[in-house]
């Protein structure tokens, strides 16, 4: 009976340590996309919005980019952040108290 224990505690130590590694790869994967450039059609996508749209994003200095051979790019972590920046809930005030 004691050897059936053993084997229960030492399956769970075991699920534990897969459960950390695994959250570990989900999050280094988290930080490798934010260091990740994109094209102008996958913001698009990923924004849905219209091309003028972006290029107004652009143009005012909302969404910086970079522009390699007249090809724009743009990081993910500055997409992320300008969703950050403009988010807004009906529920709270902007300093987060009802």
């Amino acid at each position: 009976m004691t050897e059936i224990f053993d084997l229960i505690l030492a399956l769970s130590q075991d699920i534990k340590d897969l459960k950390a590694r695994i959250e570990l790869l989900r999050q280094s994967r988290a930080e490798v996309l934010k260091d990740t450039w994109i094209d102008n059609q996958d913001v698009l996508q990923t924004l849905h919005i219209s091309k003028r749209t972006l290029q107004t994003l652009r143009t005012n200095g909302t969404l910086p980019y970079s522009k390699v051979k007249g090809k724009f790019y743009y990081k993910v972590a500055d997409i992320e952040q300008l969703l950050k920046d403009n988010y807004y809930n009906h529920n709270f005030k902007r300093d987060g108290n009802k």
